[in-house]
Order: C-alpha cells, then structure tokens, then sequence
C-alpha cells in the first residue's frame, strides 16, 4: 500500500508511505527509487506497530518515479498494488504517479 499526502507547507511536495506487501518475510528492508538515486540507505523501513514495514519519502508532486523494494540486502521486490514498466535488467520496477 502507498499513501500519498501533500505537504501543504511545500505545494511542490508530496509525502509517501510505502509498505512493504504482506507475505514478504524481511530481517531488513528498503525502499529505493528515482526519488532517492536507488540508494537503499536513504529510505530504509521500519517494522509499525502493526508489524509492517514502513518508510516515508518526501518527494516531489506531478511526476512518475520507478521504485522496488530491497528486502534483506539481495532480494528484489515490486508492489504488486502498483502498475509495473520495464526496466533496462529485463525485469519491471513499480511505477508511483504524485
């Protein structure tokens, strides 16, 4: 699930969660995208109170970003509530639209 917020202090900015889906077993996990350089250690989760993992990422609005997750430093995962494209590795990468 991702919950996009706008940032009324920056009109510009929008404020995400991501989530990791459910069913993914994860010791540690990242959200890596365009909005961060695909750079895991700039957005990594959290496990909620509820036991999901969570990051949220300040971004800004009205433009598409490619994004996965990284689960346990090796294992790449897209957000099956997201619309995919391809990637230049031949697989896909999730598509968020701000």
């Amino acid at each position: 699930m991702i919950k996009v917020t706008e940032d009324q202090t920056k009109p510009t900015s929008k404020t995400v969660v991501f989530t990791l889906p459910q069913g993914i077993e994860a010791q540690s996990a990242s959200v890596v995208g365009d909005f961060n350089g695909w750079n895991p250690q700039t957005h990594p989760m959290r496990p909620n109170a509820e036991g999901l993992w969570q990051a949220s990422a300040e971004i800004e609005a009205g433009r598409e970003y490619q994004f996965r997750y990284l689960v346990n430093g090796q294992d790449w995962h897209n957000d099956p509530r997201c619309d995919c494209c391809a990637n230049p590795y031949g697989g896909e990468n999730s598509l968020l639209r701000t």
